[in-house]
C-alpha cells in the first residue's frame, strides 16, 4: 500500500453511486485518499476496489448506515480520532416530491435525520481537529430548491433550507481558523436521487444537469475561493443581490416596538 497522501483523507458520505461517487473519483484524481461511507456494503466495497485500480490511492470504504445511531457515531469516531482527514464531504442525503399531506410522517422524520441531524453531526466531529490543526475543508451539499423552496417536498426543502443556514453561520464561526466552507446547491442532477424521490423522469429532463458536470463546476466553484456554489445558476449577479439584500435587512430587524403598521399604541 502506498504512503499517505500528502493532500490527506477525504471523508465523502452517500460515495457509492451518484454525486458522492463522483466527488470520490475526483479527489482521488487530485491525489487525496479516501474513507468512502455509505449504506450498501457491496456497492462500496465495489467502489473502493475500482478506484484503488484506477487512480493508486488509498481507499478505504466504511459501510454505516447514517439514520442509525451506532451507525452514526462510528462515522463521527473516525472524524474526531483521524487526523489524516483533511476533507469532509457531507453529500448523504434523500428527498421526495410528495406533499405534506401526501408523505409518510416517519419517512419526513428519517429525511430529516439524514439531511439535518447526521450532516450536523459529523460537521461538529471534524470542526474541532480542523480548528486545531489549522486547515481542513468542509463541503455541504445543500440544494436549490433551499431557495426555491416551493419546488419539492416542504420537508425536503426545509431540510437544504438548512444546510445553506448552517453553511453561513459556519463560515462566520470558523473565520480566520484556516478551515473552509463550501455550501453547493445543485439543481436537478442526472442520479438515483429521483428514483427514491419518486420521480425518475426528472433524470432525462433538458433542465437535469449530468453529475459529473455539477460536481466538477462544484469542485471549480471550491478552487476560485467561493463560499456558496450554485453550478447551475448563470447570473452570478443574481446571487449576489440576494446575498446583499438579504444581509441588510438582517439589520432592520433591530427594534424594540412593533412596526407602525401594526398600529399597537
Amino acid at each position: 500500500m502506498s504512503n499517505s497522501s500528502p493532500k490527506g483523507v477525504a471523508l465523502i458520505t452517500g460515495s457509492s453511486t451518484g454525486i458522492g461517487a463522483i466527488y470520490a473519483d475526483r479527489l482521488a484524481r487530485r491525489g487525496y485518499d479516501l474513507i468512502l461511507v455509505a449504506r450498501n456494503e457491496e456497492r462500496l466495497n465495489a467502489a473502493a476496489a475500482h478506484l484503488r485500480a484506477e487512480t493508486g490511492v488509498q481507499v478505504t470504504p466504511l459501510p454505516a448506515d447514517l439514520n442509525d445511531k451506532a451507525g452514526l457515531a462510528k462515522v463521527e469516531a473516525v472524524l474526531r480520532d483521524n487526523p489524516n482527514i483533511t476533507m469532509l464531504v457531507n453529500n448523504a442525503g434523500v428527498g421526495s416530491v410528495a406533499s405534506l399531506l401526501q408523505a409518510d410522517v416517519e419517512k419526513m422524520q428519517a429525511m430529516i435525520d439524514l439531511n439535518v441531524t447526521a450532516l450536523t453531526r459529523l460537521t461538529h466531529a471534524v470542526a474541532a481537529g480542523f480548528v486545531a490543526r489549522g486547515k481542513g475543508t468542509i463541503i455541504n451539499i445543500s440544494s436549490v430548491v433551499g431557495i426555491a423552496v416551493e419546488n419539492l417536498n416542504g420537508v425536503y426543502s426545509a431540510s437544504k433550507s438548512y444546510v445553506l443556514s448552517f453553511g453561513h453561520s459556519l463560515q462566520k464561526d470558523l473565520a480566520d481558523t484556516g478551515v473552509r466552507v463550501q455550501t453547493v446547491l445543485p439543481g436537478a442532477t442526472a442520479t438515483e436521487f429521483w428514483d427514491v424521490a419518486g420521480y425518475a423522469p426528472q433524470k432525462t429532463s433538458e433542465i437535469t444537469m449530468r453529475a459529473d458536470d455539477l460536481v466538477d463546476a462544484a469542485l471549480a466553484g471550491l478552487d476560485a475561493g467561493e463560499l456558496v456554489t450554485i453550478p447551475g445558476l448563470h447570473e452570478t449577479e443574481a446571487w449576489t443581490r440576494w446575498e446583499q439584500d438579504r444581509r441588510e435587512m438582517s439589520a432592520k430587524f433591530r427594534n424594540a416596538r412593533p412596526a407602525p403598521r401594526y398600529h399597537i399604541a
